[in-house]
């Protein structure tokens, strides 16, 4: 039996980021993009499973796998997206994740102004990411174009500010860099937190 992917709830309901976010937008990120990735995912395991019953014949493995790799980042991504921001989010972070950012980074300004600048500077389609890469110990960021080019193999994502123009093109038009100023507004910093937790476990 081939095991599924499922769309998560969002974690609070879709107006909970105004003004920073609209309840348009999330709901049409939410409903129709993100479920979007979960389908495709899903459509790949079933031509997966279908391939390895068939003995691959009629099957483009090749094109199923990059589909699978896009579609399932997509919907990892999003599912950490949702639960790094909040109602009444933003300022500072504090704990572990502080200390690190300030060791790694030399302060959050310098982490708050380096995220933004990897966010507003991605080509095309794409990700700003704070990651935790358990090779070195330290705290990285990382552009992702698409969802699954650029990234670093070993890193664990802990905040993603999504840059599609889905995710901000209906509030913001073509001002990519105002949305991303305005994400820090809502980032729920306990969630990026815990997240950075359970990547150093």
């Amino acid at each position: 039996m081939v095991k599924k992917y499922s769309l998560p709830d969002l974690p609070y309901k879709y107006e909970a980021l105004e003004p920073y976010i609209s309840k348009e937008i999330m709901t049409l990120h939410h409903d129709k993009h993100h479920l979007a990735y979960v389908n495709g995912a899903n459509s790949a395991l079933d031509k997966l499973d279908g391939g390895r019953k068939n003995n691959w014949q009629g099957v483009d493995l090749k094109a199923v796998e990059r589909d699978l790799s896009f579609n399932l980042a997509g919907h990892v991504l999003h599912s950490i997206f949702w639960p790094n921001m909040k109602q009444g989010g933003g300022g500072k972070p504090g704990g572990k994740l502080a200390d690190m950012i300030n060791e790694d980074f030399g302060s959050f300004d310098a982490f708050k102004g380096q995220l933004s600048a990897a966010a507003k500077q991605v080509e095309g389609s794409g990700w700003g990411m704070l990651v935790y890469d358990p090779m070195s110990d330290q705290l990285l960021t990382l552009q992702a174009e698409k969802h699954n080019l650029l990234s670093s193999q070993t890193s664990i994502p802990l905040l993603v500010c999504d840059v599609w123009e889905h995710a901000f093109y209906l509030q913001y038009k073509n001002d990519k860099a105002a949305y991303v100023d305005a994400f820090w507004n809502v980032i729920n910093w306990e969630n990026v937190d815990q997240q950075l937790s359970k990547a150093k476990m």
